[in-house]
């Protein structure tokens, strides 16, 4: 695990502070993930076309990024581009897409750097073009020394197959003798995950009002609490992740147990009737 990123609360907006100053510092996320959906809509309910809904959007990428860099956000996981994307798209608009992730890589770096944020990624990135895969290397070996926000980006990412590659290499475990079946258990699941260096999400955002997760970790959001918006993503901003956080900080998290509200459990069995037909 990466030490916990210094705070810039001083760097938010005059909205961004006033949101974060009714926040909980000992409530705070540790992984934030977010759906980034919409583009398209956004594009299309102003007339445009799609590519300029991809290009703001991915100047939100950064622009929340940066927010989550100052309120010292550890994790921040996005879904920027599914394995259903790269093969159910039109070639024209993936292929935008590739080129629109190089000039974001490149012409972001600056901005990473000097927000401390470092970046990697999960998925089978290696099906992706090869310029496009020296880019990202570039990028990650570039900011590899930040100690701030991890932004974690799922590129040709899609859940179930994330879950196929682990059984996979339990599988070659197995053969190999280096592993029992009898062994196999959550802790080893999760190490072979794409996100073994990484907690679960606490946090879950998806934009554009859509209720479904979309095959974006599975496994991983098992407890995460979930925010949804009908706010498009080329119009999220800092400001907005912040009020996700508020809303995350006003609910209880069980994990499967009871909340403070439940009361006591009684635990005298004797007291408990058991109807008998």
């Amino acid at each position: 695990m990466y030490p916990s990123p210094k705070l810039r609360i001083d760097e938010l907006s005059r909205e961004e502070r006033a949101v974060y100053d009714t926040l909980k510092p000992e409530a705070m996320p540790e992984h934030v993930a977010i759906i980034m959906d919409g583009n398209g809509r956004w594009a299309g309910r102003q007339a445009l076309k799609r590519f300029l809904g991809h290009q703001q959007g991915a100047r939100s990428v950064q622009q929340v990024t940066e927010a989550a860099s100052r309120i010292g956000l550890p994790w921040l996981t996005l879904y920027a581009f599914s394995l259903e994307n790269n093969l159910r798209r039109p070639r024209a608009e993936v292929n935008f897409l590739m080129r629109l992730m190089k000039v974001y890589l490149e012409g972001n770096l600056r901005r990473m750097m000097d927000n401390n944020v470092r970046i990697r990624y999960i998925g089978r990135t290696h099906e992706l073009p090869p310029d496009v895969q020296d880019k990202m290397r570039w990028a990650q070996e570039e900011t590899a020394n930040n100690t701030g926000t991890t932004l974690t980006l799922a590129l040709n990412y899609g859940g179930r197959s994330e879950l196929v590659d682990a059984f996979r290499r339990l599988a070659a475990e197995v053969a190999e003798k280096k592993i029992a079946p009898e062994q196999i258990d959550e802790a080893a699941i999760h190490r072979n995950l794409y996100t073994a260096q990484m907690p679960d999400p606490d946090l879950l955002i998806r934009t554009s009002g859509e209720m479904r997760i979309s095959n974006f970790l599975p496994w991983q959001i098992a407890y995460s609490e979930i925010f949804v918006t009908e706010r498009l993503w080329p119009d999220f901003r800092g400001i907005h992740l912040l009020e996700a956080i508020a809303d995350y900080q006003r609910r209880e998290r069980r994990f499967g147990g009871l909340g403070k509200e439940c009361g006591e459990v009684e635990e005298d069995l004797s007291q408990i009737k058991i109807a008998v037909s």
